[in-house]
C-alpha cells in the first residue's frame, strides 16, 4: 500500500488545530496529579450525561455501515452497546485511580558536591492516534492521554464518524468543566486530514496506529514521526504432548471465539502429533458447534478436518471464526513455525511440563508469551493498566499493551552551583557519583 500516492501537506485549518493541541498539551503537562484525576471524572460524568445521544449516533453509524456491506469483524468492533459504553465510562474513572506516571524520579545522583542529577518522567507531548471502527477506543485513548499529561489528535474510521464525534464532544465538555483547555482532545473526521497528520512532525510527537495491517504499514513507511504499533495479530497456541486435554480444549476455544475480531485471538493452533488424535476428536465437534471453520495441514485433514490449509493460511490474520491447525512433531517444530509466521504479538503453550513451558516462553520472541491460559488476556485493561492506547510488537519498549507508562518519556535535570567541567579536567574537583 505504501507510496501509492503522496501524503498530502496539511491544510491551514489542520495546522491551526495541531497548533492548538500543542499549546493545550504544554498546559496540561504542567498540571498537578489531582487536577488530571478531576478532569477524568468530569469526562466520565459528561459521557454518562450524553449516553443516549452517543448510542443513537452509534446506531446511525451501524445502520450505514451495514448498508455499505463492511466486514463482520469491523461491524463487531463498531457496535457500541449500552453495557460496552458503561464499561468504557468506568474505564475512564479507573484510569484516574492509577498511580501518576508523571514527575516520577527514576534517578537521583550526586555527581559531585553541589551537583545533583535527577531523571524524571515527563509527558511525551502530542499523540496522534489513527484507528478503525472501535469507538470505545476514543474513551480509552483520551483518558490515558489526559492522565499522562499529553494532548491527543484522534482520527477514527469514517464508519464511526457520528459516534466518535458524539463521544469527543462529551469528553471536551468534561475537560472544559474541569478547567482544562478542551483543545487537548481533537478529533479529525476527513481521510485527507488523517493522511496529512503524517506530515505534522512539528506538532505530533508519537503516532499510534490501530487498525489493519495495510493501514499500519502505510503509516510506518510514510511519516518522519516515531510510530508505535503492530501491523498483524497472528497469534499461536501450541498444544503440547503433556497438555491437560480438557484445559487445552477450553483455552483453545476461548482464545479463538471469545472475541474473534480482536488482535489477540489465535489464528493458528499447533498440536503435538502424539496428542493430536485425542485432541482433534473432541476439538472438531466443539469448534464446529461454535461455527468455527477449521483449515488444516494434510495430517489434520487425515484426522477429520474438511479443509486443507495453504502456506498463505499460516500468515493470515482472519479476525473471524476461522482457525488454521497444524500438527507438529515436537516442541522444536512448534517454535520454528512460530518464529517463521508469528507477528510477535502473543503466543501460548498448553502443557503440564514446566521445563517445556519455560523453554517455549524463553525461545518465542513475542511481546506476550503465555502458559496454560487464553491469549485473550493480552490486554491493557486485563493487565491492570486501566486501559491501553494500543499494542506494540516492536522489541524496544514500550512493548505489548501500552498503558500510562508507555505515554511518558524522561528528562535529565541537573542542578549545580556554578560547577564547570574544567575543574574536573584539571583535578580541582572530583566526581562522587553517589546515588541519593
Amino acid at each position: 500500500m505504501a507510496n501509492i500516492f503522496e501524503v498530502p501537506q496539511p491544510s491551514n485549518d489542520l495546522l491551526e488545530k495541531a497548533y492548538q493541541v500543542r499549546l493545550a498539551s504544554i498546559k496540561i503537562s504542567q498540571t498537578e496529579n489531582q487536577n488530571r484525576i478531576k478532569a477524568l471524572n468530569f469526562m466520565a460524568d459528561y459521557l454518562e450525561k450524553n449516553t443516549e445521544e452517543i448510542l443513537e449516533a452509534n446506531n446511525q453509524d451501524y445502520k450505514k455501515a451495514e448498508k455499505e456491506g463492511i466486514s463482520n469483524a469491523l461491524l463487531s468492533r463498531l457496535k457500541l452497546s449500552k453495557e460496552k459504553l458503561n464499561s468504557g465510562i468506568e474505564g475512564v474513572r479507573k484510569v484516574g485511580e492509577l498511580a501518576d506516571p508523571v514527575n516520577q524520579v527514576q534517578i537521583k545522583r550526586e555527581l559531585s558536591k553541589g551537583l545533583i542529577l535527577e531523571r524524571k518522567t515527563v509527558p511525551i507531548g502530542v499523540l496522534g492516534v489513527i484507528f478503525e471502527s472501535r469507538p470505545d477506543a476514543v474513551m480509552q485513548i483520551s483518558s490515558l492521554a489526559i492522565r499522562s499529561g499529553n494532548g491527543v489528535m484522534l482520527k477514527g474510521g469514517s464508519e464511526a464518524n457520528f459516534t466518535n464525534t458524539s463521544i469527543v464532544k462529551a469528553l471536551q465538555e468534561g475537560l472544559s468543566k474541569s478547567g482544562f483547555d478542551n483543545n487537548a482532545i481533537c478529533l479529525l473526521t476527513s481521510r485527507k486530514d488523517s493522511m496529512s497528520m503524517l506530515n505534522l512532525e512539528k506538532y505530533i510527537n508519537l503516532i499510534i496506529p490501530r487498525g489493519s495491517n495495510e493501514l499500519v504499514k502505510f503509516i510506518q513507511e510514510n511519516t518522519k514521526i516515531p510510530v508505535l504499533g503492530h501491523a498483524d495479530g497472528i497469534c499461536h497456541l501450541f498444544i503440547d504432548i503433556e497438555a491437560n486435554l480438557e484445559m487445552a480444549l477450553s483455552v483453545a476455544l476461548d482464545s479463538k471465539i471469545q472475541y474473534p475480531a480482536a488482535c489477540n485471538a489465535i489464528e493458528t493452533l499447533l498440536v503435538h502429533k502424539d496428542i493430536a488424535p485425542a485432541f482433534l476428536e473432541k476439538a472438531i465437534p466443539l469448534f464446529n458447534s461454535n461455527n468455527v471453520k477449521l483449515i488444516g495441514d494434510k495430517r489434520s485433514v487425515e484426522l477429520g478436518l474438511k479443509y486443507e490449509a495453504s502456506t498463505e493460511d499460516w500468515q493470515t490474520e482472519y479476525l473471524d471464526l476461522i482457525l488454521s491447525i497444524k500438527i507438529v512433531d515436537d516442541l522444536a517444530e512448534a517454535i520454528t513455525h512460530i518464529q517463521k509466521y508469528s507477528s510477535k504479538h502473543t503466543d501460548g503453550i498448553i502443557t503440564e511440563n514446566l521445563s517445556t513451558a519455560n523453554k517455549f516462553m524463553n525461545l518465542v520472541d513475542s511481546a506476550g508469551v503465555f502458559h496454560n491460559c487464553s491469549t485473550r488476556f493480552a490486554d491493557g485493561f486485563r493487565y491492570g493498566f486501566g486501559a491501553e492506547v494500543g499494542i506494540s510488537t516492536q522489541t524496544l519498549p514500550p512493548r505489548g499493551p501500552v498503558g500510562l507508562e508507555g505515554l511518558v518519556t524522561y528528562k535529565y535535570f541537573l542542578k549545580g552551583n556554578g560547577n564547570i567541567v574544567d575543574d574536573f579536567s584539571s583535578g580541582q574537583a572530583i566526581y562522587s557519583h553517589k546515588d541519593l
